[in-house]
């Protein structure tokens, strides 16, 4: 049962993360564009007004993800309680892996909106 509770904490971890980073960057975005934390792609980065931009959808893109993925991973992993550890193993394993999956996919829909939302040079449409 011991192998159970690690292991689901294991599956809630990405969600929470992601949860919690993302109310961060929505509520409190970096004051400065830098190289070390935060949204940082070329394109968020041109100016404070993508850099801004890109930490507000993708900062709610994340809260709304990762309050999906936290109730999934709960719901799933639940009916495993009194599996054998290979099967808890393996259920986590690909929830993880989904998780991530989702995590880093969710750059390409943040990318799309600042391609929408401004020109090439960074000033807005």
């Amino acid at each position: 049962m011991w192998f159970w509770w690690f292991m689901f904490v294991c599956n809630v971890l990405v969600p929470l993360i992601m949860i919690l980073a993302g109310r961060m960057m929505w509520k409190h975005c970096p004051k400065k564009i830098n190289h070390v934390y935060g949204y940082r792609t070329g394109r968020s980065m041109k100016n404070m007004d993508t850099w801004r931009f890109a930490h507000d959808h993708c900062g709610r893109l994340w809260w709304k993800l990762g309050w999906i993925m936290l109730i999934t991973s709960f719901l799933i992993s639940l009916p495993f309680f009194h599996s054998s550890e290979d099967v808890i193993g393996t259920v986590t394993l690909v929830l993880c892996t989904v998780q991530i999956i989702v995590l880093i996919a969710s750059i390409f829909p943040t990318e799309t909106a600042l391609k929408r939302a401004f020109k090439e040079d960074g000033t807005r449409r």
